[in-house]
């Protein structure tokens, strides 16, 4: 537990416990930390209700768990409110994952740092256009955005901190960005590369099977939407 902690807000989206649906962890039971705001704009994204953080869709800490899907709801709480939140809810999943929105906008060091104290294991997502202040053991999913709306870059150092990249794919030109990325800003030795088809689209999903067996990377094909699971 940290010694002095500085009792950061973090702003809340949502809290849940469910199966993770994508990448190396996919079919670990996992709670889910979703954070508020995004700026990087991604057309397809499912979850575009944390982009904004208004002050009136502010609610109590307990109004975020387990709410209603696509709610723009959000709520503040700190490091140890939150851990305190995933006992009182008897949580039974030790893996948690953090996401958002882009959870890389707020330091997140004190909370990787009191959840690892409390027995849980830490995985982010996202999309590299921020540091990443999080603990050394947590694991890296960087779902690299190029040239998206926001303008914001992919960050060479977010690239070579990732221990997956997973990167969403539609058509080639997307195969092509990620080939340049890798070339301009390469990953360290051994990272795990897996394609993601954006919405699951039958010709999308096609490419990505194509591409992950020429090259021998990984295909993430989100498992929890089939499911029709959160």
């Amino acid at each position: 537990m940290l010694e002095n902690p500085i009792n950061t807000l973090y702003p809340l989206n949502e809290v849940f416990q469910t199966i993770q649906g994508e990448g190396t962890y996919t079919g670990v039971p996992a709670i889910f930390i979703r954070l508020q705001g995004c700026p990087v704009g991604c057309p397809w994204c499912d979850t575009q209700h944390t982009w904004e953080q208004r002050a009136e869709d502010q609610v109590p800490l307990t109004a975020i768990v387990e709410k209603p899907a696509a709610s723009s709801t959000w709520a503040q709480a700190t490091a140890t409110e939150i851990v305190a939140l995933l006992q009182d809810k008897k949580y039974t999943a030790k893996h948690v994952v953090l996401t958002g929105g882009e959870p890389a906008m707020y330091d997140l060091l004190e909370l990787c740092e009191v959840l690892e104290s409390a027995g849980y294991r830490l995985q982010i997502e996202t999309s590299g256009t921020f540091p990443l202040r999080v603990s050394p053991q947590t694991w890296v999913t960087l779902s690299p955005k190029v040239d998206m709306p926001g303008g914001l870059l992919v960050r060479a150092d977010c690239m070579n901190r990732a221990d997956e990249i997973k990167y969403p794919v539609a058509m080639e030109k997307h195969i092509d960005e990620l080939d340049n990325l890798l070339k301009v800003c390469p990953p360290r030795a051994g990272v795990t590369i897996a394609l993601q088809p954006i919405s699951q689209r039958p010709r999308a999903t096609e490419l990505a099977i194509q591409t992950c067996i020429e090259r021998n990377w990984r295909l993430s094909v989100q498992l929890h939407k089939y499911l029709h699971i959160e």
